[in-house]
């Protein structure tokens, strides 16, 4: 197989153009943290953009920084921390639960619109994700977006490029706004609380104007004996003793929450971002489960009704990590048909090669998207270079 790793976008851009013309399939690349989601691409090349390094900009004034697509996510990290800055939208770190090696590079994260805990109040990568520069599957560079947020007219190739897993371009550079790291975070650790009670708690508190950053539910077994449902809150520590005093009398019947600061709060709510509480057994399948927040725990009653299973709970219960065996479809047909019902979309994040080849790893699409997507994939990749099959069985 034929690896490319192209030092800019001009070598990019010509790299893709004579793939182009031969109709040669390539499979993108980054750190490779994240290699084994989706359906195994049928590629017969791979290209990487972990040669496309550097930071291109960072104005922490205007709260904005810029780096080539293989720059590692841990030196943008470290620069922003150094000015008291961060990425709002506390991407995920895939490494543990996958089994995988390298380094998470910054164009990955958009390119996956990676997001953790915080997207109940910073919104996803994609709403962070401000410019773009990629190399389409004509090898033509295209620079999209800029430096500041503002109304955009005609087509948004920013957020079409954000989550697209490399499926119509060679993301090059990719610019976010940031934000300060707050003053103080805490967190209200409630116990003892069922799914559906630990729903409506998390449900109360997202309801108050007292802005958490975190809201996550650990059933038994999974943090401990005891079930926990997590409320985290940032900010100023006069106002951070405010809101804890008000959610406190909020949430009054649903018991007298622990207070956790500090380093242990940090270690809780990575691992809750990492998914590490499912991370065992290896052989296990992990789907990622999107639904309505109070559908949640109806969600998982009706899977676990007919397959073992175990889950947790983040953004208020709209996102339900859930570990199946791998076996046959890895619960594919069972998780769908529940969704079909209660409403939401499952992506089946880990698995063997084979249940992923055999697998519809996203959630299939009607007919009227479908053809949607295969046309958008046509317009930006019309020999089919990038990721082929990766998302979409021919697409």
């Amino acid at each position: 197989m034929r690896s490319y790793e192209p030092q800019d976008e001009g070598e990019a851009q010509a790299i893709v153009a004579a793939a182009a013309g031969r109709s040669e399939p390539m499979r993108l690349v980054g750190g490779g943290t994240k290699a084994a989601i989706g359906r195994p691409a049928q590629d017969e090349a791979t290209l990487s953009s972990l040669r496309l390094t550097g930071i291109t900009l960072y104005e922490p004034a205007e709260m904005v920084v810029a780096a080539r697509a293989g720059t590692p996510l841990a030196q943008v990290q470290a620069l922003l921390a150094e000015r008291g800055q961060m990425l709002p939208f506390e991407p995920m770190d895939h490494r543990i639960l996958m089994g995988s090696a390298g380094e998470p590079t910054f164009g990955a994260v958009a390119a996956t619109n990676n997001a953790g805990p915080r997207r109940i109040n910073a919104g996803a990568a994609r709403d962070s994700l401000i410019g773009v520069r990629f190399v389409n599957g004509r090898g033509e560079a295209i620079k999209s977006g800029g430096r500041v947020m503002k109304n955009v007219t005609g087509l948004d190739l920013v957020k079409l490029m954000a989550g697209s897993w490399g499926t119509l371009g060679l993301l090059t550079e990719v610019t976010f706004k940031v934000l300060p790291v707050q003053e103080r975070v805490t967190t209200l650790a409630f116990s003892c609380l069922d799914d559906a009670t630990a729903v409506a708690a998390l449900s109360a508190a997202l309801g108050s104007p007292f802005e958490l950053t975190g809201a996550a539910h650990l059933p038994s077994g999974l943090d401990g004996p005891s079930p926990r449902t997590l409320m985290r809150l940032e900010g100023f520590s006069e106002s951070l003793d405010y809101r804890l005093g008000e959610l406190r009398k909020l949430l009054r019947r649903f018991g007298e929450p622990e207070i956790i600061e500090g380093e242990i709060g940090a270690v809780l709510w990575a691992a809750i971002r990492d998914v590490i509480p499912l991370t065992e057994p290896r052989a296990s399948a992990v789907w990622r489960i999107s639904t309505a927040p109070m559908q949640g725990p109806a969600v998982t009653a009706a899977i676990a009704a007919q397959r073992q299973a175990r889950w947790f709970y983040d953004w208020g219960g709209g996102l339900v990590w859930l570990a199946t065996s791998a076996e046959g479809d890895a619960g594919a047909e069972t998780i769908r048909d529940v969704l079909r019902t209660t409403g939401g979309h499952a992506t089946l994040v880990r698995a063997p090669d084979a249940v992923r080849a055999a697998t519809a790893v996203f959630e299939p699409l009607s007919d009227p998207l479908l053809r949607m997507t295969a046309g958008i994939k046509a317009a930006h990749d019309p020999k089919g270079v990038f990721n082929p099959g990766r998302m979409y069985a021919g697409i």
